[in-house]
């Protein structure tokens, strides 16, 4: 599984094909990545476990996740895939294009249910378990796919879109109470979207937390507030994770040096980035590059 498909939070990389956009990748945590850090991307997104246990979080709603739960990702919804302690898990993710379930402009299907469902105006299962009455419904629709997707015998792209209507079929037959989604967390949303892009194309730089309260059309006291309100961790704190995330693909996937990597990353200092990493991952970063990089 290739990082760059989730190091950015506003995701550009073509996930899937424009003749038939619909793709899958198998992932594992800490295996591959030790984190997916928050990002969005114009796809629908399942992310199905299939071993162990980890943590996802949508919109900043994070729940622990188990083997077997299958979790939908609208399109445009923040979403990152954390380790649960010292659990591993391996997973599978889902994406497609919702274009490929529309037929036209006229289309009854896309009018009245796909593009309202998109665009969150249903009140929809986001965390799919067994402990759902209609789940074994669901998850044999998302097997099936898999299964005719390694198979591949000819119109098997017919039965894999037929299986996908069916699979929302369920989940929109199934909504909850309706939860209105205030005007507030709607531009609590886009302004984060908007200072987590600036981080994911700036964070080799220099990033005074005075630009990002300006940025934001804070002042600093109030945007450091609402930054660790909705995080949990305060701006430096939050970019200097983001940094040495970045720093430990590129110990384990260059031969780049180290300092270079510092560098490469926000740090100006390698006593100081050495000491982050160490106590971010409880090794120092040559060791760490040792034991992790593949065979």
């Amino acid at each position: 599984m290739d990082m760059n498909v989730y190091q950015n939070y506003h995701e550009t990389k073509a996930h899937t094909a424009p003749d038939f956009p619909y793709n899958t990748y198998l992932c594992s945590i800490p295996a591959d990545f030790i984190q997916v850090p928050l990002h969005w991307h114009n796809e629908m997104e399942l992310i199905v476990i299939q071993k162990g246990s980890g943590i996802v979080s949508v919109d900043f709603q994070a729940r622990a996740v188990t083997s077997g739960d299958l979790i939908l990702i609208l399109p445009g919804q923040l979403h990152a895939i954390e380790q649960k302690e010292q659990a591993h898990m391996e997973y599978e993710n889902i994406l497609f294009h919702p274009s490929m379930l529309i037929s036209g402009d006229k289309d009854l299907c896309a009018t009245q249910f796909i593009l309202p469902l998109i665009s969150g105006q249903f009140a929809i299962e986001r965390f799919i378990t067994p402990a759902l009455e209609w789940y074994p419904d669901a998850a044999h629709c998302i097997h099936e796919i898999d299964r005719l997707c390694d198979l591949r015998p000819d119109g098997y792209q017919l039965a894999v879109k037929g299986l996908l209507l069916q699979f929302l079929f369920f989940l929109i037959c199934n909504q909850k109470n309706r939860v209105s989604v205030s005007k507030s967390r709607t531009k609590t949303l886009s302004k984060m979207k908007l200072i987590l892009k600036y981080v994911e194309d700036h964070y080799a730089e220099p990033i005074p937390i005075e630009k990002m309260a300006a940025l934001s059309y804070y002042s600093k006291s109030h945007f450091m507030k609402f930054f660790k309100q909705h995080m949990g961790m305060g701006f430096t704190e939050y970019l200097n994770d983001y940094r040495l995330t970045i720093a430990a693909r590129l110990l384990t996937t260059t031969e780049s040096a180290i300092l270079e990597i510092a560098v490469q990353t926000g740090f100006d200092n390698l006593s100081h980035f050495n000491r982050l990493f160490k106590r971010k991952f409880q090794i120092p970063p040559r060791d760490y590059r040792s034991r992790c990089a593949p065979i």
